[in-house]
C-alpha cells in the first residue's frame, strides 16, 4: 500500500506542480470551452487525455518507442496552441462537437505521455520492466486525481464568474483559452532558441 500510496502522490504533485505548467495549461485551456453543468463531458474528456498519455507512457516507460525530449517539449505547447485556436473558433462545447474534443484530447494525451515520460523513467531506474504495471498504475490514476482537482477548482471559477458576476461564458473562453495561446506561443519560441 505505501508503494501505491508513492506513486500515487507523485502522479498528483507531477500534474500540480507549477514547474510543470505546460500540463496545467492544457488542460485548463482544453477545458475553458465547457461549463460545470457539463461536468460529465469534461470528466470523459480528461479521461481520454489521461488513456492517450497512459499509452505513450508505458510504452516510452518501457523503451518500446524512443523519445526525442526536445520535439516533444516543442510540441506540447503545440498541442496548447491548437486547442486554444479552436476553443476561439468554437462558439460553445456543442453536442455535435464532443467528439471531435475526445479524440484531440487522446490525440494530444499521446504527446503529453512522452513528456510524462522522462519524470516516469527517473523514478522507476532499477526497477525492471516487468514491475512497471503497477507503479504506472499508481502514477496515472495519481494524475487523473490532479487533473480533476485542477479543473474542479477551474470550473467553480468560471461558474462564481458567470453565475454571480454575469461574465459571458464566450468571453471567459476568450480570455483563457487566448492566455493558453499566449504561454503556448511563448513556449514554443523559448523551445525552439
Amino acid at each position: 500500500m505505501d508503494q501505491f500510496l508513492f506513486y500515487l502522490r507523485q502522479g498528483v504533485d507531477h500534474i500540480t506542480d507549477l514547474q510543470g505548467v505546460d500540463h496545467l495549461v492544457f488542460i485548463v485551456t482544453l477545458c475553458a470551452v465547457y461549463q460545470l453543468s457539463q461536468w460529465r463531458q469534461i470528466l470523459i474528456l480528461i479521461t481520454a487525455f489521461t488513456i492517450g498519455h497512459t499509452v505513450t507512457l508505458a510504452l516510452a516507460g518501457l523503451n518500446i518507442i524512443p523519445v526525442n525530449q526536445q520535439l516533444v517539449e516543442t510540441l506540447i505547447p503545440i498541442t496548447i496552441l491548437l486547442t486554444s485556436i479552436y476553443n476561439i473558433g468554437n462558439k460553445t462545447a456543442q453536442k455535435r462537437k464532443v467528439h471531435l474534443n475526445y479524440f484531440l484530447a487522446l490525440a494530444f494525451g499521446l504527446i503529453h505521455g512522452m513528456g510524462f515520460s522522462n519524470f516516469f523513467r527517473s523514478m522507476m531506474m532499477g526497477i525492471s520492466d516487468e514491475s512497471i504495471v503497477f507503479p504506472l498504475f499508481s502514477f496515472n490514476l495519481g494524475i487523473e486525481l490532479g487533473q480533476v482537482f485542477i479543473v474542479s477548482i477551474f470550473l467553480v471559477i468560471n461558474w462564481l464568474l458567470t453565475r454571480i458576476f454575469a461574465i459571458q461564458h464566450r468571453d471567459w473562453n476568450l480570455v483563457v483559452s487566448g492566455a493558453g495561446g499566449g504561454i503556448a506561443l511563448t513556449m514554443i519560441i523559448n523551445a525552439l532558441v
